[in-house]
Formats: structure tokens, sequence, C-alpha cells
């Protein structure tokens, strides 16, 4: 059965069982691999994806209910040529990149939350990644590039801070 996903921008068509993960769809047949398989059962947030805007545990979502919905990966944000997206920018300059396996997944969950509310506190992060386990980090590096993220997108376009 073959269903139309918008993916990172692009109409795709796919043609996995409906019931598949789209965690699966994304990695196997897509060749999008950011988005990490690892518990399978929506606890460790590694396979944090957008849908329509929105952050999803894509090892929980089946592909058939991706149908005629936006998905948006970790490979958007950094997307041809465009350089690092503000969330990725500060978390270099922050020093919160650890090992990368929960990474995609957090900076997914993290620029789902600064696009809608650009002014979000640090509450309302902290919030947004109670659904992301990293296991090399205590967090705080992680939040204060957050913050100066969203900082950074409330800014004037041309601005220096």
């Amino acid at each position: 059965m073959a269903m139309q996903i918008t993916v990172n921008g692009e109409a795709r068509t796919i043609a996995a069982a409906p019931m598949t993960p789209l965690v699966e769809v994304l990695r196997e047949e897509l060749f999008l691999t950011g988005a990490k398989q690892a518990c399978s059962e929506g606890f460790c947030g590694a396979c944090t994806v957008l849908v329509d805007d929105q952050p999803v545990a894509a090892c929980l979502l089946p592909v058939g209910l991706a149908e005629g919905r936006a998905v948006r990966t970790v490979e958007s944000l950094a997307a041809a040529g465009n350089g690092l997206s503000p969330l990725q920018a500060a978390m270099l300059e922050h020093d919160a990149v650890q090992c990368g396996m929960c990474f995609p997944g957090i900076l997914m969950a993290l620029t789902g939350l600064l696009e809608r509310r650009p002014d979000a506190s640090d509450a309302e992060i902290r919030t947004a990644l109670a659904g992301n386990i990293c296991r090399c980090t205590g967090y705080e590096r992680i939040i204060e590039a957050a913050l100066a993220a969203g900082a950074a997108l409330r800014r004037p376009e041309g601005a220096t801070p």
C-alpha cells in the first residue's frame, strides 16, 4: 500500500505496511538515520521527530498515521547549505553535544518548543525535555543552549547580541 508523506519538505511515497513504525521507515526506506531506534517503547526520546510541528516518538507512530502529514527530522535543521539552526549553533557554543545517541531527539523536541515559544522559560524547556533521556549529561548545558537559542530567535534579523 503506497502512502504519501511530506518528509523534510519533500513529498514522498512510502511503500511500507501501515503499522510499520515511522522510525523504521525513516531509517530503512528513506535513509534518514538521525532519529535513533533505541527503546522502541517511546521512553527514551532518541527517535523524536516533528509531525505537523509537534514532537512525536517515531518508534510508536505507525507510518499509516503519518499519511498526509508533514514529518521533520533532525536532517532538516541544517538543510541544503543554510548552516546550523540557531539551536544547533547554541548547542555547539555551550558545549552541550555529547555522544550523539539522544541528541537528534533532543534537538527536535526543543525545536518544536522554540518554534512555538522562542521565549520559553527554563521550566518550559525542562518540561519539553522530559521525554528525552541522556546518559552523558546533566542537561544544564542543554538548557542554557536552548535559552540562548530562544534569545537568538527573538532577536531581529541582522541584530547582534
